[in-house]
């Protein structure tokens, strides 16, 4: 209401305020230190979690860990509020209507991790029946807030989505590799440790820890031919964990190298007489803020393009 009041009065705008939300610009001072600000609450907010975490801790400064979580709950409450009310000025989206591009935010990923990140507190203060310590480690969510700052989660996905066929047929060699060792293993050393070995569904804790080279040692074969296969599965494991890593490493240069390759046919295509116009700049900013790119390497790609046109 306040912030709406602001804009009422002409001393904030729904444009200003999603500019000062949104990820920072070097030029922008004010969106530069808000996102420090709520980068380092949503930091402090992990440790407080973590240090609460701990009886001693906990039994003496609970007062202060109360204090400063409604203190984080006002404001990340007032963000998410914020960004409810500045998202029907949000130009990138595939709505027209300020209620759409509203919700399409609440309904976003990084929308639903806002909510997320003041609900368990609110729901600590109203409901008592509910065990205290998963909504203290629900806030731990809070974390994902620096989505709104990092493309990381959203690259990955991106990458993993564009190899899914590669990474569905590795996921695939995975689980065979799962069952077929858990099935073995089981019929070898059932007999010799019942109580480490006793079904499958049991013995696919060893086999996963095996496959992705952990290795606990709480549970190990005893018999000859349980170390075989013991032997075999790790060997599986090294190949196919191997894989996995080679796809996701593969996926990411691969985004990568596209979405240079869409910025640079942008820029020619804007070159081709000679300039590039105000609105033909305005698509490359675009670009380059949705491919997460710095303004330099962007700038290097138009002296490139301009230098073969001489």
């Amino acid at each position: 209401m306040g912030l709406k009041l602001f804009a009422a009065l002409g001393m904030i705008t729904k444009e200003r305020l999603l500019e000062i939300l949104d990820k920072s610009k070097p030029e922008d001072k004010v969106s530069f230190y808000t996102e420090i600000a709520l980068s380092s609450l949503i930091i402090m907010n992990l440790l407080a979690v973590s240090l609460e975490s701990v009886p001693s801790l906990s039994e003496k400064y609970s007062r202060s860990f109360l204090y400063f979580e409604i203190f984080s709950v006002v404001i990340f409450g007032l963000e998410y509020v914020a960004r409810i009310w500045a998202s029907s000025e949000k130009k990138d989206t595939k709505y027209s209507s300020s209620l759409g591009r509203r919700l399409s935010y609440i309904f976003s990923f990084t929308g639903i991790i806002d909510f997320l990140a003041i609900v368990p507190s609110i729901l600590a203060i109203f409901i008592t029946s509910v065990d205290l310590r998963w909504l203290r480690v629900l806030r731990l969510l809070r974390l994902l807030k620096i989505s709104h700052y990092s493309t990381a989660l959203e690259d990955l996905w991106s990458a993993i989505r564009h190899e899914r066929s590669s990474f569905v047929a590795a996921l695939y060699l995975f689980a065979i590799a799962l069952f077929f060792s858990s099935a073995m293993m089981y019929v070898a050393e059932n007999t010799a440790q019942p109580d480490k070995f006793k079904s499958i569904p049991e013995t696919m804790w060893w086999s996963l820890i095996t496959l992705t080279t952990v290795g606990y040692g709480d549970v190990s074969p005893l018999t000859p031919l349980g170390k075989i296969i013991g032997a075999v599965t790790a060997v599986m494991g090294v190949c196919v964990v191997a894989l996995l890593t080679g796809i996701v490493a593969n996926a990411f240069a691969n985004q990568v190298a596209r979405r240079k390759a869409i910025l640079e046919a942008e820029v020619a295509n804007a070159l081709l007489d000679g300039e590039i116009s105000d609105q033909e700049q305005e698509k490359i900013e675009s670009l380059r803020k949705r491919f997460d790119l710095s303004e330099d390497h962007v700038d290097a790609i138009i002296e490139v393009f301009k230098d073969t046109k001489k």
